[in-house]
């Protein structure tokens, strides 16, 4: 069998990069076991990750503020405020982009949880078990009390 010619870091983070957006934390965290000194013109040479995923950047390749708009999309139709902002902490996105997506996450949160809430449940819950089961279920999935206490009580009367 023959064997695998090992990836360049460069190349690697490309491989990354044409399967999804990633910020620049994520993908740094994933390079990382991979950064290892590389023979360049039979000179030994550290290999700077920094230097690299500098360079992404200045290639427009790597963007924190594409990984979050792509981030937000995806989970929006699934997830509360909470949960959203806590993965992208996670991810090592910015404050300043977190706070940038507050506003539009809260316009959209209490209907985005309706939506949750109404896939998964057929109606309003007919005793306390039921409800603080629909609480907890709304609860896992990032949303706060107060958008579900509206949910659970204005669910019905719009049916």
């Amino acid at each position: 069998m023959r064997s695998r010619p090992e990836l360049s870091l460069r190349a690697r983070a490309l491989q990354y990069l044409a399967r999804r957006e990633y910020s620049r934390a994520e993908l740094a965290a994933k390079l990382r076991p991979y950064v290892q000194i590389e023979d360049d013109f039979e000179q030994l040479q550290p290999v700077n990750l920094d230097a690299l995923l500098d360079d992404l950047v200045e290639r427009g390749w790597l963007s924190d503020e594409r990984a979050a708009t792509q981030l937000l999309h995806a989970r929006r139709p699934r997830f509360g405020l909470q949960r959203i902002t806590h993965e992208m902490r996670q991810k090592g996105m910015s404050e300043a982009l977190i706070e940038q997506a507050l506003p539009e996450l809260q316009d959209t949160e209490l209907q985005s949880a309706r939506d949750v809430w109404l896939r998964k449940f057929t109606g309003l819950a007919q005793d306390a078990k039921e409800k603080a089961r629909q609480m907890r279920f709304l609860q896992s999935r990032g949303f706060s009390l107060d958008i579900i206490f509206k949910v659970l009580k204005t669910s019905g009367e719009e049916d």
